[in-house]
């Protein structure tokens, strides 16, 4: 059976906690905590705590998912907690190194983790003192690469967010199982679909106006989504997604996920050979390391409009071929890439004559 695991406020929690209680109590060692998940009680164990000095301690935990695919596992979340003199507020709450911050500045922890910091530190808070607590995430920048935050506002590392502090395991049939009955629910109705890749997508085609009956997620199972979408009639495809994902289509990978297939520069160094770019065009995107960094060196080039143009043709084509392959549906396909930020960066011909459908 799979096994359950904690989403990531939760152990930056119960750091804040072990921390806390350390400064109270005195206590030299701790092997767990109790956290109040506001639904159940969780017992979340701590791998070091210790004082600083007589106002500040020091707490360590490891982030553990389950039985998830998630960046975080066996990430350490440090919280540095200091007592002070009551201010205006029991609690502060801190984005250390690692922790993101929003595009204001305020610390990335949102409604649910702010929520559980209340309900675990308040209680253990005198009325004479302030608790400032400081969650620090040492490999919270690096990992926050892998994510598509920057997307969401969320800068220079990862997000204390979520609706439930219970990381509850899905397998990739449940989630693709998940996705097909969406898809064939909402071609009944709309047989204009729209597929967006990843959250990021969702959020790109709010601001379309796309309305949410066309929009379908697929996760990384865009090949056997769009053979779906084909046996359940749809009449046509908009693919939206961020481009260092969707560009992979253009070169026959239609599982998009990177433990099976990466091929990203090769692809984008393929189309700038495409588009008549040069042996040292084609290197520098083979010496970059991301997609991103691709298209910056791209516009640095003046290639990145013809590149990524002639890739949403190439996108389409393939995935159309691909219905016909598996499926015998001739099926109308189109592709709108965007980069990290969520500016759309190129569009096919396709993708301009579908989009109007279905927005009616």
């Amino acid at each position: 059976m799979a096994r359950t695991g904690y989403t990531l406020p939760v152990f930056a929690v119960a750091a804040a906690k072990a921390a806390l209680v350390h400064l109270r109590e005195k206590i030299d060692s701790q092997l767990s905590v109790e956290i109040d998940l506001l639904s159940e009680i969780a017992e979340i164990s701590i791998s070091q705590v210790a004082a600083l000095d007589a106002q500040s301690a020091l707490a360590v935990t490891l982030s553990d998912p389950g039985d998830n695919l998630d960046l975080t596992r066996n990430t350490p979340i440090w919280a540095w907690v200091r007592l002070s003199q009551r201010q205006s507020q029991a609690l502060i709450l801190e984005a250390g190194e690692g922790l993101g911050k929003t595009i204001s500045g305020e610390p990335a922890i949102y409604n649910y983790a702010r929520r559980l910091f209340d309900a675990n530190l308040l209680p253990l808070i005198s009325p004479e003192q302030t608790a400032t607590v400081s969650i620090i995430l040492p490999e919270g920048r690096q990992l926050a690469q892998r994510t598509s935050n920057e997307a969401f506002g969320i800068l220079e590392g990862l997000a204390l967010l979520g609706t439930s502090g219970i990381s509850q395991p899905l397998s990739a049939a449940d989630y693709l199982e998940e996705f097909r009955l969406s898809l064939q629910a909402k071609v009944k109705v709309c047989p204009n679909l729209v597929f967006c890749i990843g959250s990021n997508g969702m959020q790109v085609a709010q601001r379309l106006g796309i309305p949410e009956s066309a929009v379908v997620q697929t996760g990384n199972w865009i090949g056997a989504m769009l053979v779906e979408a084909g046996l359940y009639q749809a009449t046509s495809v908009l693919l939206l997604g961020y481009q260092g994902k969707l560009i992979k289509l253009a070169g026959g990978i239609f599982n998009t996920s990177s433990h099976l297939a990466d091929a990203k520069l090769e692809i984008i160094s393929a189309a700038v050979v495409a588009v008549g770019g040069d042996i040292q065009a084609v290197r520098s995107i083979l010496d970059v390391k991301t997609a991103d960094a691709a298209h910056k060196k791209l516009i640095e080039l003046g290639l990145a409009e013809s590149v990524f143009g002639i890739l949403a043709e190439k996108i389409s084509q393939r995935a159309t071929a691909y219905v016909q392959k598996y499926a015998n549906v001739a099926l109308k396909v189109g592709t709108i890439l965007f980069d990290r930020k969520g500016e759309i960066i190129s569009q096919d011909f396709q993708a301009k004559e579908l989009l109007p459908r279905i927005e009616e």
